[in-house]
């Protein structure tokens, strides 16, 4: 049986999973051409600088339910198929739905993900920038309300649908998995240049940052590791 898209965003309290709360849960099933959204209660004071970027406050969620009550709706929601689809899910999304599945005492199924910037940076190498916007914009779809979690998951089913044309999801998942030896830099001050000529004082520092731990950079982690430029 092939999986199921399920296109997924949150909007939270802020980036930090391990205390920071999921406020706002959205999802698209291209399939079956049905949405599913809530707001959530967190149990926390939502930051000011949260709510200047997806304007959710602490008023519209006093009455809204908690994420347990939501989880249970979600995975209703999803088919026990369904491959989750979101951008950057794996340094994002998919650790804050974990994060707070656990939390609630509720089983995440074992759901097959797919990071929609994972693939543009790996496939779409030739744009300067992969934000959802930017992306947008590249494929010429009109501007949305972004940041808030629905209007950002229809962006992305249109984005990533228009990016991938008629790959099925298995196949996707299987490019994401091939390995792939960059040869320029993808981001930062020195985007665009090749690899070979990046200073090892700078990828030092990347990694100093911690930048090499995340799951999106490690193929470029390999590739400067291949040049010698990190060991």
């Amino acid at each position: 049986m092939p999986l199921r898209p399920i296109y997924y965003d949150t909007e939270t309290t802020g980036t930090r999973s391990d205390r920071d709360r999921i406020i706002e849960i959205a999802a698209f099933d291209p399939v079956e051409n049905r949405s599913f959204v809530h707001l959530i209660n967190p149990g926390i004071p939502i930051p000011p600088e949260a709510s200047a970027i997806h304007h959710i406050t602490d008023a519209m969620v006093a009455q809204a339910m908690s994420f347990k009550e939501v989880a249970l709706l979600f995975l209703d929601f999803c088919p026990a198929d369904s491959v989750l689809i979101a951008h950057n899910n794996d340094s994002f999304d998919k650790m804050f739905l974990e994060a707070e599945f656990k939390r609630a005492g509720v089983e995440l199924p074992s759901f097959r993900y797919i990071d929609t910037l994972k693939w543009s940076r790996k496939y779409r190498n030739d744009l300067p920038r992969h934000t959802l916007q930017s992306l947008r914009e590249v494929y010429g779809f009109p501007a949305n309300n972004a940041h808030r979690a629905l209007d950002d998951v229809i962006v992305l089913h249109q984005v990533f649908s228009s990016m991938i044309d008629d790959l099925s999801m298995e196949t996707v998942l299987e490019l994401l998995a091939k390995p792939q030896v960059l040869s320029r830099m993808p981001f930062g001050k020195h985007q665009g240049k090749p690899l070979s000529e990046i200073p090892k004082s700078y990828v030092g520092w990347l990694a100093s940052t911690g930048a090499f731990d995340k799951p999106e950079n490690e193929e470029l982690k390999q590739s400067f590791e291949k040049l010698g430029l990190l060991s």
